[in-house]
């Protein structure tokens, strides 16, 4: 498998946190979300990152700027985590390989489901691959669509699924590894026709099914990886986390 590039989410605000610093930026146990995000890839077989920066993009290159190993892209405005990656083209373009896209506000990242996602990545390759985890409580995440040959079909977010598929446990948690060319080519076809106007790298695995290539998800990330930080309150959960009082 040739070297993998990963584009890492970290244009938002921190609004709901309370706090005029880009999301990415709000410690966590005393570090900025975002370096957990960077150690977990770099340690799970990661060599070169492209950071997406938007909100107060200087802060976020200053908090970077000892690690060699990370390039910048600008999303001049934030109109979707899809708008994000396609801010990061230029990068894009000159790769040949796999393509790792993850949202910077995810401290709780584990190296070993990045490993585990490039070794699956690489024994079978695909145009999408999904990580995924099972999460009691799904409630606001898009749930996981399987045939019976549990097969991935697609990806239904709370607001559209029905009362049998909001039963689903298997939930997406924005972990995906690409083949960069399907991924250039399905970035075309993503519409912003939706109540937001926004673009979603949540529709691209969608495209790529319609197009009849490859998509799979497999359910290899930890039980932590599954409490996403978008509240005070999942914000002091991770901290307990990592603090190790949980």
């Amino acid at each position: 498998m040739s070297e993998p590039l990963a584009v890492v989410l970290a244009a938002g605000k921190g609004s709901r946190m309370n706090s005029d610093l880009p999301k990415v930026l709000i410690q966590v146990a005393g570090r900025p979300m975002l370096e957990y995000v960077l150690d977990a890839l770099e340690q799970g077989g990661v060599g070169r990152m492209v950071v997406v920066v938007g909100h107060r993009a200087d802060l976020v290159r200053e908090a970077l700027n000892g690690r060699s190993n990370v390039d910048f892209a600008t999303q001049h405005e934030q109109l979707g985590t899809g708008h994000a990656v396609m801010a990061a083209r230029e990068h894009l373009e000159r790769h040949d390989g796999p393509v790792i896209v993850v949202a910077g506000d995810s401290p709780l990242m584990q190296a070993d489901s990045i490993r585990e996602l490039l070794r699956e990545f690489d024994e079978e390759p695909c145009s999408c691959l999904l990580g995924t985890v099972t999460k009691e409580n799904p409630t606001g995440l898009g749930r996981i669509l399987r045939n019976a040959e549990g097969e991935f079909i697609g990806i239904v977010e709370e607001k559209d699924a029905s009362d049998d598929q909001r039963q689903i446990t298997e939930v997406n948690m924005s972990y995906y590894v690409f083949d960069c060319h399907p991924l250039l080519d399905a970035l075309k076809f993503i519409r912003n026709d939706n109540a937001q106007g926004e673009y979603y790298i949540t529709d691209c695995p969608g495209v790529m099914s319609n197009q009849d290539r490859l998509v799979r998800a497999v359910n290899v990330l930890k039980p932590c990886e599954a409490l996403g930080v978008n509240t005070p309150d999942e914000l002091a959960a991770a901290d307990r986390m990592l603090n190790g009082d949980e």
